[in-house]
Order: structure tokens, then C-alpha cells, then sequence
């Protein structure tokens, strides 16, 4: 079966920045609806017509992945409103933090510890991929038709790298994946 919307394919991958650093490998094959919100619209239009046993090599610029780095999704917020086992890399709903926290902070966007000091800690909203043009390998392990279920979900289900962003940041199909 050839890859066209509607169907779900079962990927495994390795990311690479274009520097050749290893950003992600994706051993074990994933589920992803093609036609629905799993994949990125680059990544849905390349793998159109190739089937099981395929392998593509990609460069995906930021704009066609993640964005580019937005400074304005940057905030300090007191370090005392936090845990004392705060650790960087923790990421937090922007609904889930603190009472107190910065009140310009939007509290519908997902957000990372990058960095805690003795008075604030900072809190990073953009895609930890932002402004990074990746190189994308992709090996297709296998391609079925897609359940009426999957179609009416618009995915497979397994929210592998969904992140639901601030309504200014959405690309389309209202999701970073």
C-alpha cells in the first residue's frame, strides 16, 4: 500500500540539526495518521506515494517545523514560587504555574525550566526545536488504511510530540508536533 491521506503509517527516524548533532531516534516504529494532526504538513507531503520499507532523508527549515525562536515567549517569574527541587528542564502548563508568577505570562502555552537562579527561574515557551533546521531520516516500517475511529480523532492517538501552543503560535492544524 502507498502512503496517501487517510492511512496510517508506522515511522522510525533520527533527527539531526544540520550540524550533524543528534537531536532524536525514534527506534521502535510510531503510529501516525497521515491526513490528520500527527505529523507536520512537510513531513505528510513527502511521504506521499512511497510504502513500507522506504526510506527518505528530509531538511526541514524552522518555518516548516517548529518556527523560528520567539524571544517574547521568554519570562522570569521569583524563584520562591517554586519548589526547592526545581530542576532545568522540567517543563509546566502555563495553567499550572504558581500563583504570583508573572501575570503577562500566557497560561495556555507549555513551558520549559531552562534556567533557575537564586532569585527567578526562567521559563521558555517556544517548542524546544525552535529556529532549528533539522535533517530528518526517516525509515517507513509499515502503511494500513486508517480506522474510522483514527479519521474522526483526526490521530492514532498516541500524542507522541503534540504540544498545544498559544493561539498566536498555531500553525496550521492547530498543533506543534
Amino acid at each position: 500500500m502507498e502512503i496517501n491521506q487517510q492511512c496510517v503509517v508506522a515511522l522510525t527516524w533520527t533527527l539531526k540539526d544540520t550540524l550533524g548533532e543528534e537531536l532524536d531516534v525514534l527506534d521502535e516504529p510510531v503510529d501516525f495518521l497521515v491526513g490528520g494532526n500527527d505529523l507536520l504538513p512537510v513531513l505528510e507531503a513527502a511521504l506521499q506515494g512511497y510504502g513500507a520499507g522506504s526510506s527518505l532523508l528530509l531538511q526541514v527549515e524552522p518555518e516548516q517545523a517548529f518556527g523560528d525562536f520567539n524571544d517574547q515567549l521568554l519570562f522570569l517569574a521569583p524563584r520562591h514560587l517554586f519548589p526547592d527541587d526545581l530542576q532545568a528542564g522540567l517543563t509546566m502548563e502555563g495553567s499550572a504555574l504558581p500563583e504570583g508568577c508573572n501575570p503577562n505570562v500566557p497560561r495556555d502555552t507549555l513551558y520549559t525550566i531552562t534556567d533557575i537562579y537564586p532569585e527567578h527561574v526562567v521559563l521558555d515557551g517556544n517548542h524546544p526545536l525552535a529556529g532549528i533546521a533539522i535533517r530528518i531520516s526517516i525509515q517507513i516500517e509499515s502503511v494500513r488504511a486508517a480506522t474510522e475511529e483514527e479519521i474522526g480523532r483526526g490521530s492514532c492517538g498516541t500524542g507522541f510530540f503534540k504540544l498545544h501552543v498559544a493561539s498566536d503560535e498555531v500553525p496550521p492544524g492547530g498543533l506543534l508536533h
